[in-house]
């Protein structure tokens, strides 16, 4: 995937444009890759096949691998070309966003972990329900993060972010359910346990999106919306200069 944004193609200049296509061009691979990785992870876990949750295991040196050489490659461009204004923004929010991605990629290992542990138990699948559909609603975050990075669209950003706060609501909602079936079911804890990390990891990853999502709008507006609530965002995204 390569950048959309005609904004960004006026901005960057022709000595490295071909550079930052590069590093680009690998961090959507490594977004791509994690996007399959969380839904394999899912996946395995939901439908106990330990064989899938291996194959998540197998790839994390390949996510390792990627990290690296995108921040090899971003500081080589820092030291070779000295980006300023948007393609200084760039090659900083690139930089933050394939630290999130990696960080994607360690908590579709833990859940992988989680599900051949499980598989092997044959234990109950209480929790199931709630780690499909949150599970279901962190993937299309990703997704759409992404695809907001692609196109450096500041919009879809933001409604990724007002997704997150959603899956936070529903995650706590999770949890309060997983606790109240542990204290009637006593016999079930150690696995309920478990699912309960499964959707601590999803939660998570949906945050790792959220961030994504919050470097697009530092890239586009050129202003830096951590810890700001989602009301202030969008005044700042609508604001007429």
């Amino acid at each position: 995937m390569s950048l959309k944004n005609p904004m960004l193609a006026h901005h960057i200049s022709s000595q490295f444009n071909e550079d930052l296509q590069e590093v680009n061009t690998k961090f959507m691979s490594l977004g791509g890759l994690l996007e399959q990785q969380v839904a394999d992870a899912i996946h395995a876990l939901l439908d106990a096949n330990i064989t899938l949750a291996l194959e998540v295991q197998e790839k994390e040196n390949i996510v390792n691998r990627f990290e690296t050489e995108i921040d090899e490659s971003l500081t080589i461009i820092l030291a070779r070309r000295h980006p300023a204004a948007i393609d200084l923004r760039m090659v900083i929010a690139m930089s933050k966003a394939n630290t999130d991605l990696e960080r994607i990629g360690d908590e579709s290992n833990k859940i992988a972990s989680i599900a051949k542990e499980l598989c092997e138990a044959d234990g109950s699948t209480r929790g199931f329900m709630e780690a499909r559909h949150i599970g279901n609603q962190v993937r299309v975050m990703l997704h759409e993060a992404l695809d907001a990075f692609a196109r450096l669209d500041a919009e879809q950003a933001l409604r990724v972010l007002r997704a997150d706060a959603d899956t936070d609501r529903e995650y706590q909602s999770a949890t309060r359910t997983l606790m109240t079936y542990m204290i009637e079911d006593p016999r079930k804890i150690s696995q309920v346990i478990q699912v309960l990390w499964v959707l601590r990891s999803l939660e998570r990853i949906g945050d790792h999106a959220r961030n994504i999502a919050e470097q697009v709008i530092y890239i586009v507006k050129g202003f830096d919306v951590r810890h700001t609530s989602i009301d202030e965002v969008e005044q700042k995204i609508h604001r007429i200069d």
